[in-house]
């Protein structure tokens, strides 16, 4: 009970602050740590804890008082705190770890925010938690250069805490499940002088994780980060990547470059489309890829280039992206010579206007002819200037079953258009008039969203990426559609 209530308040302290902020649509005192770190806050809001209004203690007991009662634990837990890079487990154990980022968060510094409180109320109860008046601050393991005497000895200590770390992780993982690693920081560069960039932080990541014998079978992105109380101008994270890793076998062999891009080309497509069927959003698609791809890569001891030098992990996410790219523009070859020429018109111009002469050109290569294209609908020429019609100038009154030249792009735009407009109901409408051709927009809405992030095309993206999302609840809601129309939708 007291420690509840210790944490009640901290929850109060949270909203106690003259760095607690006025949220204006809800009219609620909002948190100081709305993220992790404590912001410049110009105008704050003053709660009153002995009120019934936001920001009071009863409110902040009766949140966890919820929380607690809906635990649904069906046995006692234990939490031990002790040193990662120290101690070895006397069991293989099951390990999933969200570690310390770098500079990113200075953990210790923003926990004395709460610490200071907590001790005052759970000194008695937790004597070895609270002997020291802040909290510990010199084992952390975060690169903050004023504890170490500057940036280079903050660095070294995190590098080399960090593979100790990982090297206790490797030791006690249990053989029969994979370690899962989170990376949720936003991504760094490290520059040599006059040299551009030397590494990201990711890739030192991915090094450091290679480095200590785990071969990474997966790369999920995960929507686990909270950004809706943020200020939309925050440049604040939306997913945190997960990493599944297993220990790679002692005795693993060697390969030569030529060898790890055959097998990329031999796996990523299949791996591909199997992320595709499963829906993931096309913003995820890339950096869910990747899993596939270093898992081929770390299944090796080494990766040999033509000199007989290790491959880089920056070479082999280089590869591994390059093959993505050869898999997505393969998939072009499933749809209908309109919708191919639209594609390779979108990556040149977007819906811009370009030269009648260019648009020519590019249609016999691709099959097709300016004049078939502006009569499937997809197209406007005149005055020697031809441009794809943008969803909103599509027509509302679109029956695709009377259509003499249907095309995947048609579908998609249209699609886009009614979901935009009118929401997931008349898009399921929709799909449900296009049967089983409907797939092929999905597919063409991967391809399309990575074009246009490759051109910096944000608003377009957004719709693709929104379409897909989307595409469970429109095909679920489409089915209920075709049942009420009394069509046989199984065999039995």
């Amino acid at each position: 009970v007291a420690v509840y209530l210790g944490l009640t308040v901290s929850r109060q302290a949270n909203r106690s602050s003259n760095l607690s902020f006025w949220h204006t649509g809800r009219a609620t005192v909002e948190q100081v740590f709305a993220r992790q770190a404590l912001p410049m806050v110009w105008d704050f809001a003053e709660a009153n804890p002995f009120s019934s209004s936001s920001g009071n203690f009863v409110g902040q007991l009766d949140y966890l008082s919820n929380a607690t009662a809906n635990f649904g634990l069906a046995r006692l837990g234990r939490a031990n705190q002790r040193d990662a890079r120290k101690g070895r487990s006397t069991s293989p154990t099951i390990v999933s770890t969200d570690p310390p980022y770098y500079d990113n968060i200075g953990y210790a510094d923003l926990s004395d925010f709460f610490y200071v409180w907590l001790r005052l109320g759970l000194k008695q109860v937790f004597p070895d938690l609270f002997s020291t008046l802040a909290v510990p601050k010199a084992e952390e393991l975060v690169a903050t250069p004023y504890r170490h005497g500057g940036k280079r000895a903050a660095e070294a200590f995190f590098l080399d805490g960090m593979t100790q770390a990982l090297y206790r992780l490797a030791e006690r993982a249990h053989p029969g499940f994979p370690v899962t690693i989170y990376y949720a920081f936003k991504q760094s560069e490290k520059r040599k002088h006059n040299a551009g960039i030397s590494s990201t932080g990711w890739e030192t990541f991915l090094e450091a994780i290679i480095g200590t014998g785990f071969a990474i079978s997966g790369t999920w992105p995960i929507r686990t980060e909270l950004t809706s109380n943020l200020k939309k101008t925050v440049a604040a994270l939306a997913s945190s990547i997960v990493l599944v890793c297993r220990r790679r076998p002692d005795g693993a062999p060697l390969a030569t470059r030529p060898d790890f891009l055959t097998a990329l080309r031999t796996e990523l497509p299949q791996a591909l489309r199997l992320l595709q069927t499963g829906n993931i959003a096309p913003v995820d698609l890339a950096q869910a890829a990747i899993g596939p791809g270093m898992a081929v890569y770390t299944r090796y001891a080494k990766v040999l280039d033509a000199a007989g030098k290790p491959l880089t992990v920056r070479e082999a996410l280089a590869l591994i992206n390059q093959t993505l790219d050869e898999v997505l523009a393969e998939q072009e070859g499933d749809f209908d010579a309109d919708t191919r020429w639209a594609i390779a018109w979108f990556e040149q111009s977007g819906f811009d206007d370009g030269d009648y002469g260019i648009a020519e050109t590019l249609s016999k290569a691709k099959n097709t002819s300016v004049d078939g294209l502006v009569e499937a609908g997809i197209l406007t020429s005149k005055g020697g200037k031809v441009r794809l019609l943008t969803p909103e100038e599509l027509p509302d009154k679109w029956n695709p079953g009377t259509d003499p030249r249907l095309t995947a792009w048609e579908m998609v735009h249209h699609l886009v258009r009614v979901l935009e407009s009118g929401g997931e109901r008349p898009a399921a409408e929709l799909i449900a008039a296009l049967g089983a051709t409907a797939e092929t927009a999905r597919e063409l809405c991967y391809r399309l969203y990575t074009l246009c992030e490759r051109k910096k095309r944000a608003a377009d993206a957004l719709s693709y990426n929104a379409l897909v999302q989307s595409w469970p609840e429109i095909a679920r809601l489409a089915r209920e559609e075709r049942r009420r129309d009394g069509e046989q939708t199984t065999l039995l």
